[in-house]
């Protein structure tokens, strides 16, 4: 029979796997970022923000900072495309739009077309 061949389609790259050693790895949460950045640098601030809507009297909480070349953010930018399409395949698309994501559904028992709708 024919042989498979191993090398990607033209214009994708196989990802280098490289040995890593987590022994000294923190791990963090954070659902606030901020990007920066210099003519040959990309900055990263990670956080955490407490805040539903934003207060300019509690600033959120900068835990973390990655400074990256740009060609190293390229890749983790390819990467991170390539992980949320993959969840987004499994799970549906992420809405970010806290707004959409907030809409109350309807009240029990209110006709279409009516929201929230108690009658009189």
């Amino acid at each position: 029979m024919g042989t498979e061949s191993t090398t990607p389609p033209a214009g994708q790259q196989q990802p280098q796997q490289f040995p890593v050693d987590t022994r000294s790895m923190v791990t963090s949460y954070a659902n606030f970022a901020r990007v920066t950045g210099t003519p040959e640098e990309l900055v990263l601030d990670f956080g955490l923000n407490t805040q539903m809507a934003p207060n300019p009297e509690e600033p959120v909480n900068l835990t973390h900072r990655l400074v990256l070349n740009f060609y190293t953010a390229k890749r983790l930018l390819m990467a991170l495309s390539m992980a949320l399409q993959q969840h987004e395949n499994v799970y549906g698309v992420l809405e970010i739009d806290i707004q959409k994501r907030m809409r109350v559904p309807p009240a029990v028992g209110a006709r279409p077309g009516t929201p929230g709708a108690t009658g009189s």
